[in-house]
């Protein structure tokens, strides 16, 4: 134990405890995204969060409130210092005296691996203890952990029935499509249906089962363009994709290079390299040519599916085109 900082805080060594959870790493993560889940396992056993905010973004409230069987109430109130899915969570939280002053701190450091049965997640807390009485509670935190973890299993359990599997093993299947449409539209008029967000927008999205949440677009070489939405129901359940794209090259009206991922809840399912070339196709009409080098990521079945949505996507640009 080391003894320094304001007014002598006290830093014990830091609490260290690692857990496999026999479920994709992409469920483990997103039980900690949400306040409805964080409710169901974030205490000891025999306690209960009665309340709770989770807003996960650097910056965003993790506040929790946990309820003894007595009824007595202890909060724990913080912010995410850093959020990186699937990969790494790292929080920073306090716990107060009934007069507002902090008691001892905790800087929570938390990563999430693929491991064999499933995910491996390796929590590093570390203190700083301004009342010296907090050790005692400090000294029981790996037991405290070891049972909210167990909790923590049961709601992935509870959120995938039926589902929980260990990752896929590492993969890489190379496809390769081109697409061709002509337009009733010059090139300029398709080049802004490209280019601008607005008018992107009209035609660069699911369909009508999907939910924009997203949408951003720095049209220029080194600029970068998201979307993100989520399905609701049907045959792709409630699931959320986002695109994330990084602009290589761009020859105004003749062509656009650019890279992107596309993630399904957070799992990375592909990296792409795609190329737009517009040609006059006579009469003021214009050829729009696609061309797309996928890899598709560790056990991601495409089979076809990408070619078919980029088809969907270029025929609803035509249908933009002729409002």
């Amino acid at each position: 134990m080391t003894q320094g900082g304001p007014a002598g805080a006290l830093r014990p060594d830091p609490v260290r405890i690692s857990r496999t959870i026999p479920a994709l790493r992409e469920t483990v993560f997103r039980a900690w995204s949400t306040a409805e889940h964080v409710r169901h396992w974030f205490a000891p056993e025999h306690f209960t969060v009665p309340e709770a905010t989770v807003d996960m973004r650097v910056g965003g409230a993790f506040e929790v409130c946990m309820q003894a069987p007595d009824g007595t109430r202890h909060w724990t109130r913080g912010s995410f210092a850093e959020v990186t899915p699937v990969d790494r969570l790292v929080l920073d939280l306090r716990v107060d005296g009934g007069d507002g002053t902090v008691l001892f701190t905790a800087w929570t450091e938390v990563t999430f691996a693929d491991a064999v049965g499933g995910t491996r997640l390796d929590i590093v807390q570390t203190y700083t203890v301004y009342d010296p009485a907090m050790l005692a509670a400090i000294g029981g935190a790996p037991e405290g952990w070891s049972q909210t973890l167990d909790k923590l299993g049961a709601e992935v359990a509870r959120m995938e029935p039926g589902a929980v599997q260990a990752p896929a093993a590492r993969s890489v299947v190379h496809a390769i499509f081109s697409l061709e449409r002509t337009y009733d539209a010059p090139a300029a008029r398709v080049w802004n249906a490209l280019s601008d967000l607005e008018a992107k927008s009209k035609w660069f999205a699911g369909g009508g089962d999907w939910v924009p949440l997203e949408r951003s677009l720095d049209f220029r070489v080194g600029g970068r363009e998201r979307a993100r939405g989520r399905w609701q129901g049907g045959s792709h359940g409630n699931t959320t994709t986002t695109f994330d794209a990084h602009y290589l090259d761009i020859v105004p009206n003749e062509r656009i290079v650019y890279s992107y991922e596309m993630h399904i809840d957070g799992r990375k399912i592909s990296i792409s390299l795609a190329t737009m070339e517009l040609k006059p196709a006579g009469g003021g009409r214009t050829t729009l040519k696609v061309t797309e080098q996928g890899a598709f990521l560790d056990g991601y079945e495409d089979n076809g599916s990408r070619e078919h949505g980029t088809g969907f996507l270029l025929d609803r640009l035509g249908a933009s085109l002729a409002e």
